[in-house]
């Protein structure tokens, strides 16, 4: 994934960088504190100590003493230039459950008390005896974490070594170590103006928007407690995927729609559908791809738009928005590759 923005830092920060520049691979031995951990995941503390990891030694070293530049094929590569924490954390399977056919939704708890993370943010997904970081958007609320020491990932499964463990040998009790990094995300402040959101997804690209939907939800529900909630004035999600299967987090949507009524809505869309909609689905679903006549009726001075698909989507969506008259600043997005 590659993750990108525009606008305010209050909201979202901007990735900086080219994409054309090759990244230098991050595969050696690695010394971090007194800590060591190897070839970025083989072997990690066996105690929840804080580990970190520093960015610059992370991302630019040696491989059996020759540096060797490539394509921006990975993880790591893609996100150098992201904002990164210097936190690692190690973190236990507590709960897998299947969000669908082909994706897998992890419970996982957390060791470390110090870390944290904004809605919209992803983790390096380090697993041990495996060479590659996995990459995966959080689809869980900070709030989920501060009150219980839970994350939630929904991971898609493919012939990528992270995603194909997590789908074939990930069990309850498996221990990995998770690092939050990311520009796109959606962290409101005491002083800042009240906003509308409007969110954008395509297929998996529901799992940081979700994560900024729970966090909305979060602070809608401790609005009395803290004065957050009136941040938000609304909060409009529009979903699309092939059929109505591959919707994850569907059931938990319209729990926060009935939750929330007036706050939260959800228009979900569906482009390849072939079965009949459930009842509950119908009066939210429509047949088609998402289009200007949904989303102009938005635009205000006052809205923050947040897209994450796959990149033709993405660039689509993001053009359209320019069209109708949305500023670039207002547009924060999640580009795939």
């Amino acid at each position: 994934m590659r993750k990108e923005g525009h606008g305010n830092n209050r909201w979202s920060k901007g990735a900086g960088g080219s994409e054309d520049c090759p990244v230098i691979m991050a595969h050696a031995t690695i010394y971090v504190g007194p800590q060591l951990l190897r070839r970025a995941s083989r072997t990690f503390p066996t105690h929840p100590a804080l580990v970190v990891l520093r960015h610059s030694a992370f991302c630019y070293c040696t491989v059996n003493g020759t540096i060797k530049s490539k394509m921006k094929t990975d993880h790591l590569e893609r996100t150098a230039n992201n904002f990164r924490q210097e936190v690692i954390s190690q973190a236990k399977v507590c709960g897998i459950t299947n969000e669908s056919d082909t994706v897998k939704r992890l419970r996982l708890a957390i060791a470390n008390k110090d870390f944290t993370f904004k809605a919209g943010q992803w983790v390096d997904f380090f697993i041990p005896g495996l060479s590659v970081v996995g990459g995966f958007s959080i689809c869980s609320s900070p709030g989920l974490l501060e009150r219980e020491g839970i994350l939630e990932l929904a991971v898609k499964h493919t012939d990528h070594p992270p995603a194909h463990w997590i789908h074939t040998e990930c069990t309850l009790d498996s221990e990995v170590a998770l690092r939050v990094g990311g520009d796109f995300f959606f962290d409101p402040q005491p002083g800042d103006s009240p906003v509308k959101l409007v969110l954008i997804a395509g297929g998996v690209g529901i799992n940081p928007l979700f994560s900024i939907l729970l966090h909305v939800a979060d602070l809608q529900g401790c609005q009395e407690s803290k004065g957050n909630g009136d941040k938000i004035e609304a909060a409009k999600l529009y979903y699309s995927a092939k059929n109505t299967s591959e919707l994850l987090f569907k059931k938990n949507i319209l729990g926060l729609m009935n939750a929330f009524p007036g706050k939260i809505t959800c228009h979900f869309h569906v482009t390849q559908q072939s079965s009949q909609i459930c009842e509950e689905l119908q009066p939210h679903v429509t047949e088609g791809r998402i289009s200007e006549k949904d989303l102009e009726k938005h635009v205000s001075k006052d809205t923050l738009w947040y897209i994450c698909g796959p990149p033709p989507m993405t660039e689509s969506i993001s053009k359209l928005l320019s069209d109708i008259g949305v500023p670039r600043n207002r547009v924060f997005f999640e580009k795939w590759w």
